[in-house]
């Protein structure tokens, strides 16, 4: 197998990665959010406070919705 290959497995890989994220962000954002909450303890006193809105996690959505569009077109213009 070529280095190559390695690399075109790799970026495969790594773009199915970031479509199951926009899938993720896009049907459960809620879930990214309480996946980043360690993140937030230096800056945060109270995670509950700083929760999204539900107009939060529409945009959240849009910009899923977006992401995932560029990730799956990247990965249809890598695959041909």
């Amino acid at each position: 197998m070529l280095s190559s290959d390695k690399g075109d497995q790799m970026v495969v890989v790594l773009l199915c990665v970031f479509i199951v994220m926009g899938l993720v962000q896009v049907f459960r954002p809620q879930l990214l959010w309480k996946a980043n909450r360690p993140l937030q303890r230096p800056f945060v006193k109270d995670y509950d406070a700083t929760e999204p809105t539900k107009a939060g996690y529409t945009v959240a959505r849009v910009g899923g919705v977006v992401f995932l569009v560029v990730a799956t077109w990247m990965l249809i213009r890598h695959l041909t």
